[in-house]
């Protein structure tokens, strides 16, 4: 691993985030968890290689490390994006499905060295980049690019729609973006729904901020969409994937489009 980011800076007013598809996992902190911990089973697999080429001139910003290193899309602080349901925290202790992944759970210097030298420079990337693209066209887009199974009955009951929106309930974004972003998903093949059982982890809502020029949206995918099985190895479906790009690249076109009217 070259860092704990990898940047590709484009000209569009777009930026992909891509907080959890990175699977590194250093040396001394693998030592630390269990069998379950290991299988690294809480991916967002492939969310990167789906993406790829769909919106040209995006920037992408991926973090490299694992989400059960710490998580790139947490409050640094440890406050709960979801108070009252179940949830994993800053470093998780548990997988989606309630099992502890540990045999040395973190300690807190544990987690302050980790949010340093991982969580920080991830988002301190994310933060230049909607800066850059926000001087040159006057405001920026931040499309939060995740996946997750769509059965896990620790976190949600029932069966995940494929395309989960979120804009913590309208809060991060134009009210036209949101829409294009909704009606282009609801009028797919795919189930879609909008700020449902995820409303926008806490990158959306930290750099969320119309009212000075910074958008942002967070796009949740049922794994079922574009995965063989929802279960190792976690084969990427070319023909699912296939379909699926169709409909990612109209609505990150129309979500490009919509944004570029706006700032005229």
């Amino acid at each position: 691993m070259s860092g704990p980011v990898e940047i590709t800076r484009g000209e569009s007013p777009i930026v992909l985030g891509l907080p959890h598809t990175g699977t590194y996992v250093p040396a001394t902190i693998e030592a630390k968890l269990n069998a379950r911990g290991r299988a690294l089973t809480d991916t967002d697999w492939h969310i990167h290689t789906l993406y790829e080429g769909l919106l040209p001139g995006a920037t992408t910003v991926r973090a490299t490390f694992h989400r059960y290193v710490i998580d790139a899309n947490r409050d640094p602080s440890g406050v709960s994006l979801y108070p009252g349901q179940n949830t994993t925290t800053l470093v998780p202790l548990t997988d989606f499905d309630g099992q502890g992944i540990w045999d040395i759970p973190p300690s807190g210097k544990d987690i302050l060295e980790r949010r340093e030298a991982f969580h920080a420079p991830y988002h301190a990337a994310l933060k230049a980049e909607l800066e850059r693209v926000k001087a040159a066209h006057g405001f920026a887009v931040l499309y939060d690019c995740h996946s997750i199974r769509s059965h896990i009955p620790f976190l949600f009951e029932g069966t995940l729609p494929d395309l989960n929106i979120g804009t913590n309930n309208g809060a991060t974004c134009a009210p036209e973006i949101e829409a294009i972003t909704h009606e282009f998903a609801a009028s797919s093949p795919y189930t879609a729904v909008l700020n449902g059982r995820f409303k926008g982890g806490w990158t959306t809502r930290h750099y969320g901020r119309p009212s000075e020029g910074v958008h942002a949206i967070q796009m949740e995918l049922a794994q079922s969409a574009y995965l063989s099985a929802e279960a190792p190895p976690w084969t990427f479906d070319t023909d699912k994937a296939d379909r699926l790009r169709r409909w990612l690249k109209d609505i990150l076109d129309a979500i490009h489009d919509t944004a570029l009217e706006l700032a005229r």
